[in-house]
């Protein structure tokens, strides 16, 4: 029997962990399964094809609010195409009311429900070797006959039973396989892993609350699993457990062991609660390598009505405590998220929560939107709150009763703003200048979206250099209207933006002209010396002993007639005649910046 576990990823770099603890539990059938993993911006022709090619007799989906109105229309065409394989899904958008879903999608076999690896086990027990009646095998709904496709499947369920049978208790963690079986099958890939299942918080919009527990992973299990990860070098692992550090002693062994594992090139991914994390582990964390972890810190609100409304537990001083002795460091990057469409938020509040969270100076504001997921508490209590949402996933809400359709509407070009200009980190100096001519720094993205949508900027797509001169056009505006701009120290600002991240090929045509100091520029780059003494490396580090001079490739010169730093940090032009050396054999590990020095020429 072929076994095909089949996923639809949301992007190319991303794997999929499920299938393959399924894969790995199920060890002793390993000859039978085979696994396939596609992205969403695949043709569903070619993964039907894919999948077809394969001749499987059974199908295992992994379904998600990002992939399931694509795996039901496979579903439809595959059993058109294959109408004797069974079809099975799994994952959270299909736990919740599994009668309910075989009743509507008549296509589909069966459905595991919450955890699978046991579950999945003792199906092929069933379909391989006979071992277990279907229905002694718990966490499943399913068909009790086969269903043979027509046309018209509607005379199929007509006569047909759904069997839903006993709940499957949560597993041991430890006794789960390692998931990755050869690390080659993942190069440029992110590594998914987990050593914990379940939360100690109940969030109403989270499906994780459901589980009001936590399941560790034996430490010594995770520090064999990870040292896999670190000897082959992988680039990121990105560990989805909900609530990393709920467990200090947990963390500390974790954290510990890759700080002092370090192999200087994987970096690690962790979803934390920032008002839970005590001196012991702050001051881990500020001693790691630049760039070894990141940190994703869920806010959502910072409206006390609102986190009591769903069931949150926080205490914001002592996250803004955290959050800021880890900035402290300069060797994390941290990520901030907000959900707008909670209760009790209107559109006043959630100005103020995000203002709140970006005066945290975050490497990234997460700015979305409530999704009401099925089987979650807030599905439950979503009309209480006058909460709307689509039908269909990503269900994600419309409006409230403290939220209008025409604020959502508000927020989406909001939420835009802050991906383009503040969270590519392309714009560092530009937005700060900027938020000196806005009340707050809601009110600048707030504006700087209008003016994308009275111009019509949101329907065409932008190359960088364009989104560069939008905000030039955008002060133009500002200027027009009052404020006290200057535009040429702007465009200034802006070209330092631009060569902090590259040593471009073509100068902007916004940029100072400069001719006039290109003797000078000569004469610096000639003694090389004093340059690679100034830059405090070897000729060794650049590659280039075999000709004089030939380092310049990694430099950039650039002459302002401003204080970059002073002007952006003031908001006022503070005249200067200044030479900033821009060198790309030393990039922040956070933020892929170059080094800046200012010279005297």
């Amino acid at each position: 029997m072929k076994i095909l576990l089949t996923a639809i990823n949301a992007k190319y770099i991303h794997s999929n962990l499920a299938i393959h603890s399924l894969a790995a539990y199920s060890h002793k059938y390993k000859d039978h399964i085979k696994l396939a993993e596609f992205t969403i911006n695949h043709y569903l022709d070619d993964i039907l094809q894919s999948i077809y090619k394969e001749k499987p007799d059974f199908i295992g989906l992994s379904c998600y609010i990002w992939n399931i109105s694509m795996v039901e229309e496979l579903c439809v065409e595959l059993k058109k195409v294959l109408p004797n394989t069974k079809i099975w899904l799994g994952g959270p958008e299909v736990s919740y009311d599994g009668e309910k879903y075989l009743k509507t999608n008549l296509n589909i076999d069966g459905i595991m429900i919450g955890e699978g690896e046991e579950t999945f086990k003792e199906i092929l027990d069933y379909y391989i070797e006979n071992a277990l009646p279907l229905n002694e095998v718990r966490g499943i709904v399913y068909r009790n006959s086969a269903l043979s496709y027509s046309e018209d499947c509607k005379d199929n369920s007509l006569n047909e039973t759904l069997i839903t049978t006993a709940f499957r208790p949560a597993l041991n963690f430890s006794t789960i396989p390692f998931a990755y079986e050869d690390m080659a099958d993942f190069e440029n890939k992110i590594i998914y892993y987990e050593t914990s299942r379940g939360c100690p918080y109940s969030c109403s919009y989270c499906l994780s609350s459901i589980e009001n527990s936590v399941r560790l992973r034996d430490t010594n299990l995770v520090k064999r699993e990870l040292g896999i990860f670190l000897d082959n070098k992988v680039p990121q692992v990105k560990f989805v457990d909900r609530t990393f550090n709920c467990n200090h002693k947990h963390a500390m062994e974790i954290w510990s062991f890759i700080k002092e594992n370090d192999n200087g090139i994987t970096n690690f991914h962790f979803e934390v609660s920032a008002d839970i994390l005590n001196d012991e582990e702050l001051n881990l964390i500020n001693s790691m390598r630049e760039g070894l972890v990141q940190l994703e810190i869920g806010v959502q609100s910072t409206n006390k009505d609102t986190i009591k409304a769903i069931h949150r537990s926080m205490n914001m001083d002592k996250l803004k405590n955290a959050v800021n002795r880890i900035k402290e460091g300069e060797n994390v990057h941290q990520h901030l998220d907000l959900i707008a469409g909670l209760p009790y938020e209107d559109l006043a509040s959630f100005r103020q929560s995000f203002n709140d969270v970006y005066a945290l100076k975050p490497d990234q504001l997460q700015l979305g939107f409530l999704k009401v997921l099925k089987g979650s508490r807030m599905h439950d209590e979503s009309s209480n709150y006058g909460i709307v949402y689509k039908s269909t996933a990503p269900y994600e809400v419309l409006f409230t009763n403290w939220l209008s359709y025409d604020d959502v509407l508000k927020l989406k070009s909001l939420e835009d703003m802050v991906e383009t200009y503040y969270n590519s980190g392309q714009f560092v100096y530009a937005i700060k200048y900027m938020e000196h001519f806005f009340e707050t720094p809601f009110d600048l993205y707030q504006c700087l979206g209008d003016f994308y949508e009275n111009n019509n900027l949101f329907k065409m797509n932008h190359n960088r250099m364009r989104r560069y001169e939008i905000l030039i056009d955008f002060m133009k505006e500002q200027e027009s209207l009052g404020k006290h701009i200057n535009l040429l120290a702007f465009k200034s600002i802006l070209v330092h933006d631009l060569y902090l991240r590259e040593n471009l090929k073509n100068r902007p045509i916004f940029a100072e002209d400069q001719e006039e100091y290109k003797k000078r520029y000569r004469d610096f780059y000639y003694d090389e010396e004093k340059m690679l003494n100034l830059l405090n490396v070897s000729k060794d580090k650049t590659g280039e002993n075999d000709s004089k001079g030939k380092y310049k490739q990694y430099l950039h010169l650039e002459h302002y007639n401003i204080d970059i730093k002073q002007t952006v940090d003031t908001g006022l032009v503070v005249d200067a005649d200044q030479f900033m050396l821009y060198d790309y054999m030393h990039r922040n590990p956070l933020n892929y910046e170059a080094r800046a020095i200012l010279v005297e020429l």
